[in-house]
Parts: C-alpha cells; structure tokens; sequence
C-alpha cells in the first residue's frame, strides 16, 4: 500500500481530498523515530530536521512552486515535483497590489496618516519630481500616478507569469515577455535579450524560478539600463536579484522598488535594505492566504491519484533514479 507523509499539522478536513487505498502518514514537526513513507508532502518550513528521519521516500511533492531548496537535501534519487499553479493567484494579487500602492504612493500616505498629518502631501509631488527628475511645474500637484499605459517588463512567464498579464489586463498596462527560450502566441523573448529590452519598462517584475541561470540576473548593469524611476518588483526568489546593487540604486534615486522576498532572508535586522527610500519591503508573504493548504494538498492528491492509476506525474523538476514510484 503506498504510504503518503503529510505534514501533521495539515489541516484534517484536508485529508479528505486524497483517494481511498493508500496510507496517510502523519509527520510531526520534531520526529523522534524513523519514518517510512514513500510519497513525501515537505512542509515549506522544517525539511532539514525532517529529512534524517525519513526513509524509503521516492516522490516528494512540495507545496510551493520552489523546489531549490528541496533539491539539495534530497538528493537526485528522489523525483521532486512542484505545485505550480497552487499559487499565482495569491502571488499575482500581491504583485498587482504592490504596484498599485507604489504608484499610488500608498506607503508615504500611510506614514501620514500615522502622523495624522494632512498637508504632508505635499511630499508626492517632491518624491515625484526627484524619482524622475521631473522639475517641470504641475497642476494640480502630482499626489499618485496612473498604471494606466505604463511599460511593464514580466521576466518569467510561468502560470504566475502569466495570471499576472490576466490581471494587468484591465489597468491598459502594454506587456512584453521574458523566459528562458523565446515563444510565439504571445511573443516570448529569451532572457538573452533582457538588457536590450529593461530601457523600455516601466515596471520590471521577476517571477522567475531561482536556478544556476537566474541567480544575480539583476545586478547594478540591469538596474543602470532600467528609466530613472522605474519600478522594479520581485516576486520570485530573493537572490535572482543582487541586493548591494538594489541597496545603491534605492539610495541613489535611481529606481523604485517593491519586494517580497530578500538575499539574505530573513532579512536581519541591521541590513540596510530596511532603510532604503523609495521600498515596499513585505516579508516573503505573497503566497500566504487561507487557500494555500488547500490548492497545494489539492495537487498532491492528484499526483498521489495518477501513481495508483499508473499515470505519469505532472510538474516534474526532478525525475529521480530510486526504482519504484
């Protein structure tokens, strides 16, 4: 009978997704014995203390579209798959949000309201002019900006990627495309031809999966090349984006910026990024909502349901060497 580990603290109303003819086993988060299981739900949080004490796993099936950090632990004798698709809505919702409440510059109205100070609005209209050098008299003054027909560069074109298109639609947003390798309807560039393309984005978001390729992808060169203003947001794997080079740009007024996730991470206290102008910094929350469990046990119960129907596993980014499943 297949043995399927789930994390304990899985909600038990969630079990029930899972097809007759197998065995839950139920993880807990500090094991004192061995536990054998060949079919491996990682909880996000705790692999490393886990893992010693796990035999017999084939398939492990995280709950994150990331699997970088699993792939290390593991192994190559273990075939890992992803839950991609359990995410992008949550993911593309806070990558909307953010760029909203840059533009609308929801961050220093907040601090307003907190100082219960109405006439600091006046500082918009400065934090506009000096973001991009726009010295021209306005009227009425510039207290937020539009989203509306602004350039917006999405570098990573997976089912994130693209919810994240299917949202902007309405803003009247113009999308060009970066991935790994080019691709036609739509137009996908390969990511070969970034630095060609960042002089003409308003807004730059990396959702791209964290490999080899894609670390550092964004240093101080890319940032150089992005319109003085411009709002770079990362959504994907902190170390895609090289941090001294965000931290000097911020500091300098090159760019904006609007971050879930860090390198290091978590972020200490004492880093400098805290302090940076111009930074909607949140704490890798994106994917966080109540439907989180449920759309990634959801994937997994259908993978454990294609191994007891023979079927072929979906979002494979490890087929390992173990025999078996």
């Amino acid at each position: 009978m297949l043995k399927v580990g789930y994390p304990a603290s899985l909600s038990a109303d969630l079990l029930q997704l899972f097809p007759p003819g197998i065995e839950l086993v139920s993880i807990p988060s500090h094991p004192s014995s061995e536990i054998h299981v060949d079919f491996w739900i990682p909880p996000p949080d705790s692999v490393p203390r886990l893992w010693p004490y796990l035999r017999g796993v084939k398939t492990a099936q995280t709950m994150t579209a990331g699997t970088e950090w699993l792939s290390k632990l593991v192994g190559p004798e273990v075939t890992i798959c992803n839950a991609q698709g359990a995410h992008s809505i949550s993911t593309a919702e806070w990558t909307v949000s953010a760029i909203l409440a840059m533009l609308k510059y929801f961050p220093l109205y907040r601090d307003l309201q907190r100082a219960a100070d109405w006439s600091g609005r006046r500082q918009a209209s400065k934090a506009y002019s000096t973001i991009h050098g726009d010295d021209r008299p306005q009227f009425p003054p510039v207290l937020q900006e539009e989203l509306f027909g602004k350039r917006v560069l999405i570098v990573g074109y997976g089912d994130i990627g693209k919810t994240i298109e299917r949202m902007l639609g309405v803003f009247g947003v113009e999308v060009t495309r970066v991935a790994r390798s080019a691709r036609t309807s739509p137009m996908v560039h390969p990511v070969q031809e970034l630095d060609a393309l960042l002089p003409n984005a308003d807004i730059v978001i990396l959702i791209l999966p964290l490999t080899p390729e894609s670390h550092g992808l964004i240093g101080a060169k890319q940032i150089a090349l992005m319109p003085k203003g411009s709002l770079l947001v990362n959504a994907a794997r902190g170390p895609v984006l090289q941090t001294d080079a965000l931290v000097e740009a911020l500091n300098a007024g090159r760019i904006r910026a609007a971050i879930d996730v860090t390198d290091p991470e978590p972020l200490p206290a004492e880093h400098p990024l805290w302090q940076c102008p111009n930074l909607l910094l949140t704490p890798h929350v994106a994917g966080s909502t109540p439907e989180f469990s449920p759309h990634a046990i959801s994937i997994a119960a259908d993978q454990v349901r294609r191994l007891l129907n023979g079927q072929p596993l979906i979002n494979v980014v490890q087929k390992g060497s173990a025999s078996g499943i």
